[in-house]
């Protein structure tokens, strides 16, 4: 199958671009891109004038919940999610039921990736075995059988001692290892930022220092390791106050941060709506705006949504009982351009930190509109108003505090390996 897209604003940062060009498609790659193309025999033209063709996003974060949750979402349906947001690649972590620590896992998800035939679906695989923190999983077995990165996801590892010997492993395998930062000891039972939200809803806080204490140690071991660590949804002005350090030092740390924590703050939890609960919590107008700084100086190299689909009997309970996490993917590009909106980013620094930088920091083939490479594009409408509404959600996932927002710049066509996987532009069957 052939495509030509014509028209297009191309915004490719890894080749400096952005300019009015024509792409041609053929056999799952970019054959051609240029200005006034001429359209091949047997093409299917595709009129893209005042759209953005970007390099197909790329979200290094997010819970697929199959094997064992399913009831909160599938492999198909969080892919569906994923090319409904504008995304071709999607890293998936490893907390599922059983535990992504073992061959048989992982390659469950890439057989169910495959057969949902939608986005590359890439495995996290488990640091520690079944999450517990106690011992080593088989990194070896787990990276031939197709994980490309290690992290024990929302159960940090606490033993430092083990940490270090987790980071000498992965090294040798040339394997990031992506931390949840957070000392249990210190965050204990809170449910939210520890500041004045927390005191006024009397509701047990979660300090900053409990992300920052796991940040600092682990940037210290992968210092003195030599290993590549990412620090996963950074929250907090102290987190990277602490990255951007250890960059100048020349440590291998790279960061990411979630929408929701440089769109809310913890003052959105003042009616109690557990749509708004989330780990790490929402921080303070002082962190959300610490984060931005991060994004734009590049101290935080990726935006990834942490998508965290739940059911309603997991959300629609107290709030002490309710599950964290949001549905994210088919909302977190209509929220990033909010950066370029407010002038934190320029639409080609959005577009790297969603698809060139996280693609790098996992090494997978993405990321690019060159000549040659895979054939992942999303089309973005930066124009396009548009309102939240979870029921129209592909994920199986409706637990969005933004339900109802109104967004301005949304994805309207996304093609993995040249095929068109989503098209917004066409009313839905």
């Amino acid at each position: 199958m052939k495509l030509f897209l014509k028209n297009a604003r191309v915004i490719d940062p890894a080749q400096n671009t952005d300019d009015i060009m024509d792409i041609v498609l053929a056999e799952g790659k970019i054959i051609a891109r240029g200005p006034d193309l001429k359209a091949p025999p047997e093409a299917e033209l595709i009129e893209l004038a005042g759209l953005v063709a970007a390099p197909g996003l790329v979200d290094m974060h997010v819970h697929l919940r199959e094997p064992g949750l399913e009831y909160k979402e599938t492999i198909a349906s969080g892919a569906a999610a994923a090319v409904a947001g504008g995304f071709t690649s999607i890293a998936c972590m490893p907390n599922t039921e059983p535990v992504n620590d073992n061959r048989s896992v992982t390659e469950f998800i890439r057989r169910k990736a495959a057969e949902a035939d939608l986005a590359h679906v890439y495995p996290i695989a488990a640091i520690t075995a079944g999450s517990e923190g106690k011992r080593l999983a088989e990194y070896w077995d787990l990276k031939e059988a197709g994980a490309l990165a290690l992290s024990d996801d929302g159960k940090p590892v606490m033993d430092a001692a083990l940490m270090r010997r987790a980071m000498e492993y992965a090294c040798s395998l040339d394997l990031p290892v992506i931390q949840h930062c957070e000392d249990k000891n210190l965050s204990a039972c809170g449910l939210i930022n520890e500041g004045y939200w927390s005191t006024v809803l009397g509701l047990p806080g979660i300090p900053a220092i409990a992300e920052e204490v796991i940040v600092g140690r682990d940037i210290l071991i992968a210092e003195y390791t030599r290993t590549r660590i990412h620090i996963a949804h950074v929250s907090t002005a102290g987190s990277v106050r602490l990255i951007r350090d250890a960059k100048k030092r020349g440590v291998q740390v790279t960061a990411e941060a979630t929408p929701h924590h440089f769109t809310l703050t913890d003052e959105a939890l003042a009616g109690y709506d557990t749509n708004y609960k989330v780990s790490p919590p929402l921080r303070s107008r002082a962190d959300v705006e610490a984060v931005k700084q991060g994004l734009a100086d590049g101290t935080i190299d990726a935006i990834a949504c942490d998508h965290a689909p739940h059911a309603r009997t997991d959300k629609e309970v107290e709030f002490e009982y309710a599950a964290c996490g949001i549905s994210g993917l088919e909302t977190s590009l209509g929220l990033s351009l909010g950066l370029v909106h407010d002038k934190t980013l320029t639409l080609a620094q959005l577009i790297a930190r969603m698809s060139l930088q996280p693609a790098n920091i996992l090494k997978i083939p993405a990321g690019t509109l060159a000549e040659g490479a895979d054939a992942d594009i999303t089309v973005i409408d930066p124009a396009l108003d548009w309102t939240v509404d979870v029921q129209s959600f592909r994920s199986l996932g409706k637990n969005s505090p933004f339900h109802g927002r109104k967004m301005k710049g949304r994805a309207v066509l996304t093609i993995v390996k040249g095929t068109v996987k989503y098209d917004g532009r066409a009313p839905r069957p």
